[in-house]
């Protein structure tokens, strides 16, 4: 996997054409920027893509046109928006039904990971979740450098430019800080590969070492706690003035630090992650006896 940057997508696919020494319809690549020319020539954005050589001899045998750079661009776009990955991350507890259903929805996504471009980089993935724990260090401290280490090892073989990668083991959680020139584009569009990240590293870190996670990049979730902070003042005000409320339907990471900043409020009360028919999920907090409201 490469990743690429320039004025416009064209010349970024051109690019990528040339650095793998093929035509367009063998690249598999997701679009990360669309470029924009922004104000007077002011604040403008490169196009980013990240991209790969697919063989058109590994592709299926279809004899169906090739897609031109901005059909596959939009298509790619359109998958990645598609995706709405829900985790288990970040110290927020999820039932092993929200695991399977985010891992449905990691499989619905077929751009390419940045983190599989060969076959080192999959046998590097697919060792955490088949670790030895009989050999795994149980101080805290040599926990956190052994998970540290194979972070870092994970992350140079992708394609982002991120230099710091931090690990401590407190209290049976890992808290993750993760940092560098690249971290907005691993966060990715509205956090799905925040999410997707996430998931992948609880189920190595809780699997094998037993440990909550707690994922920080870039306080990317220090800004998503805070934002919900804001937004549950009313929502509290209202459980002491009627004794029981409800958040709206919330995403991702979102629910679970509405869930954990609810029960820190309300010690005594029932609160818990519902559903709604349409399968959003949203908080309630009502009186253990009033709980079925």
């Amino acid at each position: 996997m490469k990743k690429i940057q320039a004025p416009t997508l064209e010349d970024a696919l051109r690019q990528a054409c040339k650095h793998f020494g093929c035509s367009v319809t063998e690249l598999r690549y997701e679009v990360v920027q669309y470029p924009s020319k922004g104000l007077l020539g002011l604040f403008g954005k490169p196009a980013i893509i990240v991209a790969d050589h697919a063989p058109a001899s590994v592709n299926t045998g279809s004899t169906q046109t090739p897609k031109t750079p901005r059909e596959s661009s939009v298509r790619n776009e359109d998958r990645s928006e598609a995706s709405s990955v829900q985790s288990p991350s970040s110290d927020h507890t999820a039932s092993p039904g929200d695991s399977e259903k985010q891992s449905r929805s990691d499989d619905a996504s077929t751009a390419p990971s940045p983190f599989s471009s060969n076959d080192t980089t999959r046998s590097l993935v697919e060792d955490f979740f088949h670790e030895a724990p009989d050999h795994i260090p149980m101080d805290e401290s040599a926990l956190a450098r052994h998970i540290e280490e194979r972070l870092k090892e994970m992350i140079e073989k992708s394609c982002f430019d991120i230099d710091v990668v931090e690990v401590d083991v407190e209290d049976g959680t890992a808290y993750v800080f993760i940092d560098g020139e690249d971290a907005a584009l691993l966060i990715g569009k509205e956090g799905y590969r925040y999410n997707a990240l996430s998931y992948m590293l609880y189920n190595w870190i809780h699997g094998v070492h037993g440990l909550k996670l707690k994922l920080e990049i870039a306080h990317f979730l220090t800004s998503q706690e805070e934002m919900i902070r804001n937004y549950l003042v009313p929502i509290i005000e209202r459980v002491h003035s009627d004794g029981w409320a409800r958040t709206k339907a919330l995403d991702g990471i979102l629910v679970h630090i509405a869930l954990e900043q609810l029960r820190e409020a309300f010690p005594h009360k029932y609160v818990a992650i519902r559903k709604n028919r349409d399968g959003s999920r949203y908080v309630l907090v009502t009186d253990f006896h009033k709980h079925g409201k």
